[in-house]
């Protein structure tokens, strides 16, 4: 069975209508929807799917405490041995499974939520594609390989692009900001 990511930045705590079309297009097929227990864009995209009464969820927790749940559906406790519990090793834990355990991915950015870029890079890693909603321009890009992620250089927030350049070279990407902005982006439609 197809299994989508869904995942989001804490500060969405409003899916936009292209977003709840999406959501929309996954029950209509039945996938699996991977979620986490976050505030913000997983909190609200469990709303929504309890709304619309769909089942076919399971929702990650980190130690199995989940923050929320909306719709009582299944967890699964994924373990975490750190030593800083509520940290962001601790909340990543739960994002690095699902990400494994995934299809596909299904975003929601802000422009600087480094968790969700994490999760992107994860994806791509291993040839998932991920549908990202880049919530201020209110418009969906693809990231097909990981290669593709280079392109989120010039829509991170200032402090973010270091993270991003960071992640990507320990992939063995070594595109800097500055050289992604040298060329046009092409965004693939959706």
């Amino acid at each position: 069975m197809t299994s989508i990511f869904f995942g989001g930045s804490r500060s969405l705590g409003r899916l936009s209508p292209e977003v709840k079309t999406r959501l929309d297009n996954v029950i209509e097929r039945g996938f699996q929807v991977l979620i986490g227990d976050a505030n913000g864009g997983d909190k609200s995209a469990q709303q929504y799917l309890a709304e619309r009464g769909y089942r076919n969820v399971t929702v990650y927790c980190t130690d199995g405490a989940c923050r929320n749940n909306v719709g009582g559906w299944p967890i699964k406790a994924i373990p975490f041995s750190g030593d800083k519990k509520g940290g962001f090793a601790f909340y990543t834990a739960k994002d690095d499974a699902m990400a494994n355990d995934a299809d596909y991915g299904l975003m929601v950015w802000d422009r600087k939520s480094k968790g969700t870029l994490r999760n992107v890079v994860n994806l791509a890693r291993q040839d998932k594609t991920t549908a990202i909603y880049f919530a201020p321009e209110r418009r969906f890009i693809n990231v097909r390989k990981l290669g593709d992620a280079t392109q989120l250089l010039d829509l991170c927030d200032a402090d973010t692009v270091p993270y991003l350049e960071q992640m990507l070279q320990k992939s063995g990407i070594s595109q800097t900001a500055a050289v992604a902005r040298e060329r046009p982006v092409d965004y693939p439609s959706v």
